[in-house]
């Protein structure tokens, strides 16, 4: 058997881990539900940059208490087998990290719950009292993310494969050895990886990385 092709797999979370997406459970729980699709509409329809609604998801949590937002992210519907995932990328010698435009405390319960090596995402500030501040100079980073990544984690990008469903995935894909489109909804996303994948089982994934030779 060849050996794991990846030093690396870093992987976002919404729409990718998610089974929909988290933050339009968020939007639900704070009565938030026109905000977000709002937003949305803006986005999809390419009338809003990424950066601004960034900006608007996270505002949906702004003045919520930290332990509500992420009691709600523990309850959305995720993949199969994320651990037993993970556990497959160790055992194969590969760390797996989170690479999302999510804040800093969602990326903190998924590295907890499924046992991911590492995380970037983007800081939004808590208050001593638990609630969650404004999102205040935020930008969607994930070119960003990746080089934090490395410097902590140490490797060649060639030695990365990304796993991701969105446009900001896509830019990843580009400067990586290797990408899975999972689940996307967008042709040029599916088009920009080495592989599209539909499936609600993450250890799916693992096995088509396993598939993938990593670009020159």
């Amino acid at each position: 058997m060849d050996p794991f092709p990846w030093r690396l797999v870093t992987v976002d979370i919404d729409g990718t881990l998610t089974l929909g997406h988290g933050w339009r459970a968020i939007a639900e729980a704070v009565g938030r539900v026109p905000d977000y699709e709002a937003s949305n509409r803006r986005f999809f329809a390419r009338e809003a940059g990424e950066d601004e609604h960034l900006v608007d998801l996270l505002d949906l949590a702004t003045g919520q208490p930290v332990e509500r937002i992420v009691g709600i992210v523990a309850r959305t519907p995720v993949l199969a087998g994320i651990a037993e995932g993970i556990g497959a990328l160790h055992a194969a010698g590969a760390r797996a990290a989170l690479l999302t435009h999510n804040p800093t405390y969602v990326v903190d319960y998924y590295r907890a719950k499924f046992g991911f090596d590492d995380g970037d995402g983007v800081y939004v500030a808590v208050d001593p009292d638990g609630r969650i501040g404004p999102p205040r100079g935020v930008r969607a980073d994930k070119p960003g993310g990746l080089r934090r990544l490395l410097a902590r984690l140490g490797g060649d990008p060639r030695t990365v494969a990304h796993v991701g469903d969105g446009w900001s995935d896509a830019e990843v894909f580009r400067r990586v050895g290797g990408g899975v489109a999972l689940n996307s909804a967008f042709d040029d996303v599916n088009r920009a990886a080495d592989r599209a994948v539909r499936t609600r089982d993450f250890r799916e994934v693992v096995r088509t990385l396993g598939t993938i030779s990593p670009r020159g």
